[in-house]
């Protein structure tokens, strides 16, 4: 069942208008992964998460809209088919338990309040009790060295709810979380507040709603993973002095979590991020509902 029918030259400017969208993002990734060279905060979205640059960068209008004109780049990509080109009502129904599971952790996490304070403690506690040149940035020191780091860690309650960073704590730190969360018990434990989770947004969830979503709400899904990326690393244990964020040129600075100062910060942009995802995850809610109900 198709809504909509794009002329070739409107699909196209679209298209051309999400790859300008990105590519100050990709562009200085895929220059870095040409001369060998590894960035901490930016590499994390093209590496974690199953979505490559070029993957992103390529245009889908979403469920129900085909492409007129010339859309032969589009046939026999995955999802596609018919004349005109689009993705196929088949494709959507061999997604159906996929869907059904996004949009149950969706509409569980969107039903919570954002829990507040955890203070990004999840990074210190994959790294605590471990010598330096066993910590997963190896190429960086730790910022107050490893007795201060595992200082931090003893001395703070970690409340960490999200499985994909819990599951990275180093033994000795997870008897340390009051929450000890499963990798099938996600939607009992995601709350809006969680940095992970708004960066799953992206990563977890619109990447694998692809070609079915139009693509500008992976982008926005996309620089709102960018931006907590960089935030949950200004609070990590690292020492990232001399880094540059893309696509600003803007200098790394900490946020000091083991300070007052450093704690209200965090809680505020952790407030704010918390904010602009809501509205993120309410689409995407909105998209699963309209899949399921073709």
């Amino acid at each position: 069942m198709l809504d909509e029918v794009l002329d070739e030259a409107t699909w196209q400017e679209r298209a051309r208008a999400h790859a300008a969208r990105l590519e100050p993002y990709v562009a200085p990734h895929l220059a870095r992964r040409e001369a060998r060279i590894k960035h901490p905060v930016h590499d994390f979205l093209f590496t974690y998460y199953s979505q490559r640059p070029a993957q992103l960068m390529r245009w889908h209008p979403g469920f129900g809209v085909a492409l007129g004109g010339d859309a032969s780049a589009y046939v026999g990509a995955k999802g596609y088919g018919g004349a005109p080109v689009a993705v196929t009502p088949e494709y959507v129904a061999s997604q159906r338990p996929l869907i059904s599971s996004l949009h149950r952790l969706l509409t569980a996490t969107a039903a919570r309040q954002p829990t507040l304070g955890c203070f990004g403690l999840h990074e210190w506690a994959m790294v605590y009790q471990l010598d330096e040149d066993e910590v997963r940035h190896k190429d960086w020191s730790l910022r107050l060295g490893p007795t201060g780091t595992d200082e931090v860690v003893e001395s703070h309650r970690i409340t960490c709810s999200h499985f994909d960073a819990f599951r990275f704590f180093t033994p000795q730190a997870r008897g340390l979380n009051l929450l000890q969360p499963a990798s099938d018990d996600r939607a009992a434990y995601e709350q809006p507040g969680c940095l992970h989770g708004g960066m799953d947004l992206y990563g977890k969830v619109a990447v694998r709603l692809t070609p079915m979503i139009p693509s500008e709400l992976v982008a926005d899904a996309f620089e709102l993973a960018w931006d907590i990326r960089i935030m949950d690393m200004r609070a990590a244990p690292y020492d990232l002095s001399g880094i540059t964020l893309d696509p600003t040129g803007e200098e790394w600075t900490p946020i000091k979590i083991e300070t007052p100062e450093g704690k209200r910060e965090y809680a505020d942009q952790q407030r704010e991020f918390a904010e602009r995802g809501a509205p993120i995850r309410q689409r995407l809610i909105q998209e699963c509902e309209r899949l399921l109900r073709s």
